[in-house]
């Protein structure tokens, strides 16, 4: 069943996350896991001319493709960080533009050799509802991948998250927690050629690893 996702309130959390989240003196970085440093790159996207980033953030992954020549647009829902993320990329020639994720997709002409998402629009929206938009606006071959923490076990499909703590505002959202074999079948559904899931182990052993998920239009 799905859960009731309240846009404007979901909004104004991202623009709250985004005001402690940017660093205007952060460098250019792309990494798929929590760890600085630490598992694939950019490699897995293949070497695509044009990519769309779903739910950009920062938009520190961004200006990293920009800088190797790779045409770049992000999606964010938040209007503070595309501010200050437009305003600190955009001279690398980064696009970063403001919209809910499905309304961009389905409004969107352009096609995209690759489409990702790093902890980002990929985690906090329905599978069986943007899966199919981001077949869509793939070039044929095309990649899509996407990294967020791995499910707990026994707790799957949308779960609701409070954002800044279990004090103050109730401003929360939901995030989407599978099992691998489940998101390689939400994709396979969706049109996609082939589907892969992982998990990336952590650096450390016992802490959070990283579910990386790969698939190919």
């Amino acid at each position: 069943m799905p859960v009731p996702h309240d846009i404007p309130a979901e909004t104004e959390l991202w623009d709250v996350y985004a005001e402690s989240a940017f660093d205007a003196e952060a460098e250019p970085s792309f990494c798929w896991t929590q760890y600085a440093g630490h598992g694939p790159g950019p490699e897995l996207l293949g070497s695509p001319e044009s990519v769309l980033e779903i739910g950009c953030g920062t938009g520190r992954a961004l200006a990293h493709l920009a800088q190797q020549g790779v045409k770049g647009t992000g999606v964010d829902l938040s209007p503070r960080m595309v501010e200050l993320a437009g305003r600190r990329w955009s001279p690398l020639g980064a696009r970063i533009e403001q919209a809910e994720v499905l309304d961009w997709l389905t409004n969107d002409t352009s096609r995209y050799d690759a489409v990702y998402s790093i902890f980002g629009a990929a985690w906090f929206t329905d599978p069986s509802r943007l899966f199919p938009l981001v077949r869509a606006r793939l070039s044929r071959g095309g990649v899509f991948v996407f990294s967020q923490p791995p499910a707990i076990p026994g707790a799957y499909g949308p779960q609701g998250m409070y954002k800044g703590g279990f004090a103050g505002r109730a401003m929360f959202t939901y995030r989407y927690s599978y099992r691998p074999a489940v998101w390689e079948r939400h994709l396979m559904r969706a049109g996609f050629v082939t589907a892969k899931a992982r998990t990336i182990d952590a650096p450390e052993e016992g802490h959070i690893g990283t579910l990386v998920v790969t698939a190919q239009a």
